[in-house]
């Protein structure tokens, strides 16, 4: 088992920025691909970023590409998402997840393990 705690979500005006945070505890962390989705009211789970144990691989949804980063500390269990020039599109609630593969995964299925979600708000 893998428990994942999301943190750093906020209200933040459109242009500002937010850094999310996921601290990973159980099994052993860099043996896991991680992601960040979100979800919107009233619409779908999406795919927002992935990266692979080493971090040398990395992915967007075109939507976020140029102003998202993903990036991971496995000395520290933790995985994290700058967000800068943030738009009123972005606002929903974000989760980090764990991918007990080595590919990066686009899609919810492909997760094992979820966090509990953290909230961004981004007004106009």
């Amino acid at each position: 088992q893998v428990q994942l705690v999301e943190s750093g979500g906020g209200l933040v005006q459109a242009g500002g920025s937010l850094r999310l945070s996921c601290g990973a505890s159980g099994r052993t962390f860099s043996n896991y691909v991680m992601g960040w989705f979100r979800q919107a009211p009233g619409k779908e789970r999406e795919f927002v970023a992935a990266i692979t144990w080493s971090g040398g691989r990395t992915d967007y949804a075109d939507s976020v590409k140029g102003r998202f980063t993903i990036s991971r500390d496995n000395a520290k269990n933790t995985v994290y998402l700058q967000m800068n020039s943030l738009k009123p599109e972005d606002t929903a609630v974000y989760y980090c997840a764990a991918r007990r593969a080595s590919g990066l995964g686009y899609v919810p299925l492909e997760y094992n393990y979820w966090g509990q979600g953290t909230q961004v708000t981004v007004s106009s």
